[in-house]
């Protein structure tokens, strides 16, 4: 598929965890608490990490996320704090795509025109579902309408780059409701889609749900049916599918996600963050009391490992092979070495005659037909 030039160029991000929700999801497993009263310490604490690690990636910064947890729920009080603290600490004069993560619970249009106000203008929004009974069994605070509001609400401040998420294989979930989904999304007509096959992470509520027998898994072949009604859906409204999980209209990507993807280094602050300088990777502790005790301690609150040359290869075999640009065999054999650059081919050999890679180019794609299997091929990979 035809993808934008910009695609091609990833510099610096930032990306910041704020851990607060104000109820937690069934199927949540990232990093979040519930308890309100640590905010505005925990703003003034990661303002302080900030600054004392402003010279930790040296590319130009040129997107910014914040992620979470809600961070919706910081308000109309603390982000402005948050936001300004961060423009001081740290150079953020070269961003371009500058994303805030928003329950539609929370969006009111006060919260919208001060998103707007402070430069946000890109909004990453957990819609999930767009049928109230499901959104109920997640533990959702919204309802469907809920969620267009929102849209409207932040459209009318002029934040017209939206991206929404879907979740599917919900229990009880049926090809009918999923496909009801996905036409109202479509007719909202965000400039992004991300969408998920729901996961059951230990120790999370729709774990233990399904452990009491409350829940009943959706079953494989019905999630897979799922997702290509989800592709051809999508691919008709004109949405691009350049990442596994993700779609968008051109010129749309996630500017921010696509540097994961392409192993650009980035810089994690907060709690639970993680951040990479193309070596190294580093990730701060998960729990605020420990992070508070951390960072005034010690300025930093992380942990690192520096990933070995094998680490590495397959990180960037893994991360590659999810996206529609593919693989780079030229970068590999330039970055690893001759050897490395023939396992692979070598590997790749019987994936490309089975009709599950293409090799054209100088590049490794996934066939679409390979996407639903792609772990296992991507494995095969591995060195």
């Amino acid at each position: 598929m035809p993808l934008e030039r910009d695609f091609l160029l990833f510099m610096a991000g930032v990306y910041v965890h704020i851990p607060f929700c104000k109820q937690r999801c069934v199927y949540c497993d990232f990093y979040s608490t519930t308890d309100a009263s640590l905010r505005a310490t925990y703003v003034e604490l990661l303002l302080a990490e900030a600054r004392h690690r402003r010279c930790e990636v040296r590319e130009a910064f040129t997107t910014l996320y914040l992620g979470g947890g809600t961070p919706s729920q910081l308000g109309i009080q603390l982000l402005p704090e948050l936001v300004e603290g961060l423009r001081d600490a740290l150079p953020l004069g070269g961003v371009e795509e500058f994303t805030v993560e928003v329950n539609p619970d929370d969006v009111t249009p006060q919260l919208a025109n001060e998103l707007a106000g402070l430069g946000v203008n890109r909004v990453s929004m957990g819609v999930q579902s767009m049928v109230d009974s499901e959104l109920r069994l997640l533990r959702r605070r919204h309802d469907a309408q809920g969620a267009i509001n929102a849209i409207s609400s932040l459209r009318d401040q002029g934040i017209d780059n939206i991206s929404l998420d879907l979740i599917y294989g919900i229990p009880l979930q049926t090809i009918d409701s999923w496909s009801h989904s996905v036409d109202q999304v479509i007719a909202l007509r965000p400039q992004h889609i991300s969408a998920y096959n729901l996961s059951y992470e230990p120790d999370t509520a729709l774990w233990r749900m399904r452990e009491r027998g409350e829940v009943q898994e959706v079953d494989e072949d019905t999630c897979v049916a799922m997702y290509r009604l989800l592709v051809a859906k999508l691919r008709q409204a004109g949405y691009q599918h350049y990442e596994i999980s993700n779609f968008a209209l051109p010129g749309y990507h996630s500017r921010h996600n696509s540097a994961y993807w392409d192993g650009t280094p980035y810089l994690g602050l907060g709690a639970a963050a993680h951040s990479y300088d193309g070596t190294v990777r580093r990730y701060n502790i998960a729990d605020l009391r420990g992070y508070f005790h951390l960072i005034i301690d010690q300025n930093v609150a992380y942990q690192e490992e520096k990933l070995s040359w094998q680490e590495r290869y397959d990180e960037r075999v893994m991360l590659a092979l999810r996206t529609a640009r593919g693989l780079d065999t030229g970068a590999i054999h330039n970055q690893f070495g001759q050897d490395a650059y023939d396992r692979l081919m070598r590997q790749a050999r019987p994936h490309i005659l089975a009709g599950r890679l293409t090799a054209s180019g100088g590049w490794l794609r996934l066939t679409p037909e390979a996407v639903m299997i792609s772990d296992s091929i991507i494995r095969d990979l591995f060195f």
